[in-house]
């Protein structure tokens, strides 16, 4: 993913409502998880921007995301468990743009390419 420039809207959202008091690694990744739990509108069309090693999803490729994948898999990366070929599998969100979504889930995915784009990590 592109680096991208801050976005001073986007920092006071991800400090003042996701990451708030964040101390450590850990922290940071569930309230990442608690973010998008909570802002994504399950299920959606997604289609993938960017070929991971460590995913099936061509680019182009469009899935169904259903539902964010358990916590225990998103502790050092946001993962959403999708319809792939019959199965469900989980696919890193950084990897995911959605299609025809309501404004929440947008944002909640915009916020989380951000977050990767600017290089932060838990």
């Amino acid at each position: 993913m592109a680096r991208v420039d801050e976005d001073e809207v986007r920092e006071h959202r991800i400090h003042t409502e996701i990451v708030v008091d964040a101390y450590h690694d850990v922290e940071r990744a569930m309230g990442w998880y608690c973010y998008l739990h909570d802002e994504l509108r399950f299920p959606f069309k997604a289609r993938c921007i960017a070929k991971r090693y460590t995913s099936p999803l061509a680019e182009g490729e469009e899935v169904r995301a259903e539902a964010m994948a358990p916590e225990e898999e998103c502790r050092h990366e946001m993962f959403v468990e999708v319809c792939w070929q019959g199965r469900r599998l989980g696919v890193p969100l950084s990897q995911l743009e959605a299609v025809d979504v309501d404004r929440e889930t947008r944002e909640a995915i915009g916020d989380w390419h951000y977050w990767v784009g600017r290089g932060y990590e838990f």
